[in-house]
């Protein structure tokens, strides 16, 4: 199937700022990572700052992104994330690392806590990518640094992709779920690994 044909199908096209204007019918937000019995050993003293994640302006957004070759970014119409991308995959990791049960404290920006440690993280993709099978796709750079020094602990690129099945926005949000699962589940383990 063709480029076009699949966005055809796909009933989208690239967002322009009419379609931005009118409200989504649908948000949609990510599952809840099952945390709580996946991790083993015993609990760090520390306190953990999850920053506002960085991404480019295309994943920078509250639209559903579905990705073709080249990358050429396109959004799913009448449907959103419940809020911006960035402000989602941050909430999500906290939530992650705070059902762990693990660490002292985690926080956001804002929240007054004494931080010992930095989760830094970049969003490189989180989409539905149609070159070739359609798959939900996320991949995250992340860094842990030492918040009294300033120094780099660890850094490490996580991604995870999953057949989504077909193309509606709720098979595709439903693969990037998986995949996100995936990948908070990692972050969340390598993290407690190196604080």
């Amino acid at each position: 199937m063709t480029r076009r044909s699949v966005l055809s199908a796909l009933g989208f096209g690239v967002l322009v700022s009419g379609c931005a204007s009118s409200a989504p019918s649908a948000y949609y937000g990510l599952d809840t990572v099952d945390a709580g019995g996946g991790f083993t050993g015993r609990s760090s003293g520390v306190q953990v700052l999850v920053t506002a994640p960085r991404a480019l302006k295309a994943l920078d957004t509250s639209h559903i992104a579905v990705v073709d070759q080249g990358p050429i970014y396109s959004y799913f119409p009448n449907s959103a994330w419940a809020d911006t991308l960035p402000n989602v995959v941050q909430a999500k990791l906290a939530q992650t690392l705070q059902d762990t049960g693990r660490l002292r404290g985690v926080g956001l920006p804002g929240e007054g806590l004494l931080i010992d440690y930095q989760l830094q993280t970049e969003i490189r993709s989180f989409e539905l990518r149609v070159d070739g099978a359609s798959r939900g796709f996320v991949e995250i750079f992340a860094r842990v640094v030492n918040d009294r020094n300033g120094r780099t602990v660890a850094t490490k690129v996580f991604s995870a992709q999953t057949p989504s099945g077909g193309t509606s926005v709720d098979q595709a949000v439903e693969a990037m779920n998986a995949s996100a699962d995936r990948v908070f589940t990692e972050i969340t383990a390598w993290t407690l690994q190196n604080v």
